[in-house]
């Protein structure tokens, strides 16, 4: 079940590099300056993405635990 440690891996990598994506977008919408009903737009639309990012590198993890008991 080696390979399911590694895929595992890859896939919470993933999701921890798509948070960070979701961090660093974040902080330049709030610098941006933008008006009130845009930046809460675009605020949203991280939240959204920042949930399914969180939901990969929990996958992510939960392989790589069944891959460990199954080794």
């Amino acid at each position: 079940m080696d390979w399911l440690i590694w895929i595992g891996t890859v896939v919470t990598l993933a999701g921890l590099a798509a948070l960070i994506w979701c961090i660093l977008g974040v902080n330049r919408a709030r610098k941006s300056g933008l008006p009130d009903t845009e930046l809460r737009a675009r605020l949203q639309r991280a939240v959204s993405l920042n949930l399914a990012a969180l939901l990969l590198s929990a996958l992510g993890l939960m392989m790589v635990v069944v891959g460990i008991m199954l080794a």
